[in-house]
């Protein structure tokens, strides 16, 4: 434990990324690391997270990855334990890992209630359970990656909804919590995104994707939250279509 915390201090500025290896995620590990940042990447997969990693290895930047299942909240401790060991530690945490599912509130599975909580909130109060006090030394940020769902109610999504509105609140209470210890907490609440969400198969819908924003928008925001000085904090973001809610 004394290693890691030794390293924290020289290993600024580093992210770590769930959800890494596509959409959301992928497009922020490689803005980031063309922005001069190293990297902590997390995903399922693992033959994504090594391709990914050796095309980001080309700028320079020090990235290690480690695939770890969120959806099984056994795995979380540990594997983040050991992507974390050795002598790179997160001034940034970027929880953007994240699922959906489409049907009728009451008529979900529980199964299906239970991935989605575990996967929308839960793996996130474990996985900053697991990091942030490794931050508290120097300080640190923390984004969670939230939905205009979270303030609104759309049929068809009320489970998604649901877990959002939960993660905001979450976010607002770590927030709270941590303020002593130089620990802040946002939000970046998203309108609809064109990413790999949408090819799910929890996923069943017929939107325009082509008016929706773009990965690359929703990384550009996250950066651009990261890199905001330590006396400040933008609590919320919210980044929407230009053509609305939809």
């Amino acid at each position: 434990m004394l290693r890691v915390w030794f390293d924290c201090i020289f290993s600024l500025p580093t992210a770590l990324i769930t959800g890494a290896s596509r959409g959301i995620g992928e497009a922020t590990a490689k803005l980031f690391a063309n922005k001069g940042w190293d990297l902590l990447l997390v995903a399922r997969n693992e033959n994504s997270l090594k391709f990914l990693s050796d095309e980001l290895i080309m700028t320079g930047r020090k990235i290690r990855y480690k695939s770890i299942d969120l959806s099984n909240p056994n795995a979380i401790k540990p594997g983040f334990d050991e992507l974390i060991e050795k002598d790179l530690c997160p001034s940034v945490l970027i929880n953007n890992a994240g699922v959906a599912w489409t049907g009728e509130l009451l008529s979900m599975p529980i199964d299906s209630w239970q991935w989605l909580i575990q996967m929308n909130l839960t793996s996130v109060f474990q996985i900053c359970s697991a990091v942030v006090p490794l931050m508290r030394q120097k300080g640190g940020l923390v984004i969670n990656v939230s939905s205009h769902a979270a303030n609104n109610a759309f049929p068809q999504w009320s489970g998604y909804c649901v877990s959002k509105a939960a993660l905001s609140s979450f976010t607002r209470c770590l927030a709270e919590e941590e303020r002593i210890n130089s620990i802040r907490a946002c939000t970046l609440t998203l309108g609809s995104v064109n990413s790999s969400l949408w090819d799910t198969d929890s996923v069943q819908s017929g939107f325009n994707r082509d008016s929706m924003l773009s990965v690359d928008q929703a990384a550009s925001a996250l950066l651009y939250l990261a890199e905001q000085p330590a006396t400040q904090v933008i609590e919320d973001l919210t980044l929407m279509p230009a053509s609305g809610a939809f």
